[in-house]
């Protein structure tokens, strides 16, 4: 990928003799402005880097799912998340790192938009682009802090001056607000328009690539609602497939790192750079491919005496007795992934097992969704017959009901996305995960306890939202989460 440099031009001002000397507190080092495009740019990264990275100050949820354990110090995976301030992090990250930069990117385009003629509509068109595409960013980050914690700050949210203790929204109500949008986004992206060109760290400015995303993320937050509300979930998925949801892997929502840090995959920083193992794959995960003999093993992990074995997960593990993350994670280059084409067959798979009115049938998007998984990690065709032929894998023979069979490779194809595959497993309750004996608590949790500095500093609202969604703790279900 083109490495983008992003540089802010500087105008030198002569300044000659006046008796005006007013603008001497004027700091003519500092830029007081910028561009839409530079604060999208900040805000794509970030974004993608809270969600990929494995630092255990930002991000647990690979440790959530039992994806991953750790070795030497296995607070996170006991469910530790209060002494490093994790959800403090993850919120911080999203509101005002991610978000806040694609509120002001979106209020500069809108400017822009202002001062167009009616007659220009190819620039109209343009500048329409990259504020729906700055939206869906929006509509998906606040779609990752409501299936993180529950009711969260929307409404009021990223209004310092207006609301500096915004309160906090219904979480239902949310969705439902952002499924609104991503509707709206959809409705104005212009395909074959340009957009946010090279500073579009993910599909290079390709609107239309941007609506296969804006329709997944409808189709997935449609999905997540269907044990909640039925009839509008079953509206919405029917809506968003049929506006066009992500087709093939070539339409896969992946930010392309570079070579080098700062712009490496955060992986590489925390399983490379850092000198430390603090990581091993859980014998969860390792033992269930193990058992179905899945050609995805050598792909996700090392082999440890002729063989795959995992680290006994939630306790201490040493590493040099299993396998250890395979060196494609490690890369440098590995891309950063918020959406794939395997997730959207799942979760076409669940719809049609639930009964809506889609094209194909749940064993044949299931077929395809491990199909594409396997197809993006480099599985031979051979074995990818294989493993589909096996009666252990075949929809008609796999064993448990819809949500087993999808649930349990869902979960497995989502191995390099924590966060999915920890929503993948709250919404089906599949696999049976089970916490490990030394956490404080007795069950894998559902969700993240509220910020530490928001209980602090935004107290009242916290404390009603705590109420609301039935109390503030690890364990507390989000509102989609009712079985």
């Amino acid at each position: 990928m083109k490495k983008i440099l992003l540089l802010i031009s500087f105008i030198a001002l002569t300044v000659s003799c006046s008796d005006d000397i007013t603008g001497l507190n004027a700091d003519i080092k500092s830029p007081t402005t910028t561009e839409a495009a530079f604060l999208f740019t900040n805000a794509q990264k970030n974004l993608v880097d809270q969600m990929v990275s494995t630092s255990v100050n930002v991000n647990v949820f690979r440790l959530f799912s039992q994806y991953w354990t750790e070795t030497t110090y296995p607070d996170e995976s006991q469910y530790d998340v209060a002494t490093r301030s994790i959800p403090d992090n993850h919120f911080r990250a999203l509101y005002r790192d991610v978000l806040r930069d694609l509120q002001e990117s979106k209020m500069l385009l809108q400017q822009d938009l202002a001062l167009l003629p009616p007659t220009a509509t190819g620039a109209i068109a343009i500048v329409n682009n990259k504020i729906a595409i700055a939206d869906v960013l929006m509509c998906y980050s606040y779609s990752v802090l409501v299936d993180t914690f529950g009711d969260v700050p929307y409404s009021e949210s990223l209004d310092i001056e207006g609301h500096p203790l915004p309160k906090y929204d219904d979480a239902k109500t949310i969705y439902k607000a952002l499924i609104t949008r991503l509707t709206e986004d959809n409705n104005k992206l212009t395909s074959g328009e340009a957009s946010f060109g090279d500073a579009d760290l993910i599909y290079g400015g390709d609107a239309a690539k941007w609506a296969k995303f804006t329709n997944s993320l409808r189709l997935r937050m449609a999905i997540n609602m269907a044990d909640v509300d039925a009839a509008y979930a079953a509206t919405e998925v029917i809506a968003a497939v049929n506006a066009g949801v992500l087709s093939s892997n070539a339409d896969n929502t992946n930010l392309n790192y570079l070579g080098a840090q700062p712009n490496a995959n955060p992986l590489y920083a925390d399983l490379v750079v850092s000198g430390r193992n603090d990581f091993v794959p859980a014998n969860t995960l390792v033992d269930k491919m193990n058992g179905l003999n899945d050609p995805r093993r050598a792909k996700y992990f090392t082999e440890f005496n002729g063989g795959f074995s995992g680290g006994t997960y939630g306790t201490n593990n040493n590493f040099a007795n299993s396998s250890h993350i395979s060196e494609t994670l490690a890369d440098p280059t590995f891309a950063g992934t918020i959406m794939d084409y395997a997730e959207v067959r799942f979760l076409l798979a669940e719809a049609a097992a639930r009964g809506i009115a889609i094209t194909g049938t749940a064993a044949e998007h299931y077929a395809a969704a491990i199909t594409a998984s396997m197809e993006n990690w480099g599985v031979d065709s051979g074995d990818i017959a294989n493993y589909l032929a096996s009666p252990s894998v075949d929809y008609a023979t796999a064993t448990g009901n819809w949500k087993q069979k999808i649930g349990e490779q869902a979960w497995i194809a989502l191995y390099n996305r924590g966060f999915e595959g920890w929503s993948s497993y709250r919404r089906l309750d599949y696999p049976i995960l089970a916490a490990p004996a030394e956490a404080d608590i007795t069950q894998v949790p559902t969700r993240y306890t509220y910020p530490s500095r928001e209980e602090t500093l935004n107290g009242t609202n916290v404390e009603a939202a705590g109420t609301a969604i039935g109390g503030n703790t690890l364990t507390t279900k989000i509102f989609w989460d009712v079985n």
